[in-house]
């Protein structure tokens, strides 16, 4: 049962990260309006984030490997969520870009810990089926975590929307240092020199430029997504998360 909840949070924690980096997205109308800013720089909100974890993460998630992983879990979901809180009252848009950018540093250390936990917390021939529900997080976040956030921003107001993502991101944190168990000898250390050998792997490196290419295509459109459906069509914040929903299941039937 403890590993159910285990597992829980964890999902918990990776719906919060998708919603910082993608729930964004569905207000970034708001964003113009409050900061008085071009839609060109309001996608920077997007683009820096995606940037960050494109060049940093890798690097990142090799340098904190060795850390206890249920404390970096932990530390990760705290820096998320006062980055959001800090976002609500962020006072110009430098310091709402600043503070998007300082978590994207760790999104790839928490995917990576949080699916190694998820396989050493199940038998191994239940490993697969703990990974697909930490996954979860993935799949409710990009549908769910933009119109969601429209929706939050649209109705009550953008600091509110950045303050559920800090209550979400909470949440999972205090969940993770209840119920995750210190990490045991099943989450054993790789060496620096292991860990890089997988490059070596065409198959690996193929993939990775695919979705490279294919993320890039997707981002084009989505980072622009609300901004266009206003402009041009004129739709409200109700109808533009109708529309957001519509978008993410279609990704989510594509995948």
């Amino acid at each position: 049962m403890k590993r159910n909840y285990s597992l829980f949070f964890i999902t918990v924690g990776i719906f919060g990260i998708i919603y910082t980096e993608l729930g964004i997205v569905g207000a970034l109308p708001m964003v113009m309006d409050k900061y008085h800013v071009s839609a060109v720089s309001t996608g920077m909100l997007v683009s820096s984030f995606a940037f960050i974890i494109a060049i940093f993460g890798p690097w990142m998630t090799l340098l904190l490997s060795r850390l206890n992983q249920k404390r970096v879990l932990m530390g990760i979901m705290a820096l998320f969520a006062v980055s959001n809180f800090i976002s609500s009252f962020a006072p110009s848009f430098e310091i709402l870009l600043l503070f998007r950018v300082l978590p994207a540093f760790f999104h790839p250390v928490y995917f990576s810990i949080a699916f190694a936990i998820a396989g050493a917390l199940s038998q191994k021939e239940e490993a697969a089926k703990a990974s697909a529900k930490v996954f979860l997080g993935v799949s409710v976040g990009m549908v769910l975590g933009i119109p969601l956030n429209s929706y939050i921003a649209s109705q009550l107001s953008l600091s509110t929307s950045f303050l559920f993502s800090a209550i979400v991101n909470g949440i999972a944190c205090i969940g993770i240092g209840i119920m995750v168990p210190s990490p045991s000898a099943k989450l054993s250390h790789l060496s620096f020199g292991n860990q890089l050998g997988i490059l070596r792997k065409p198959s690996l490196l193929l993939n990775m430029a695919a979705n490279c290419f294919i993320f890039s295509s997707m981002f084009s459109v989505y980072s622009y997504f609300s901004e266009y459906l206003t402009q041009r069509f004129d739709m409200n914040g109700a109808f533009i998360s109708l529309m957001l929903v519509v978008f993410g299941i279609s990704g989510v039937l594509g995948n």
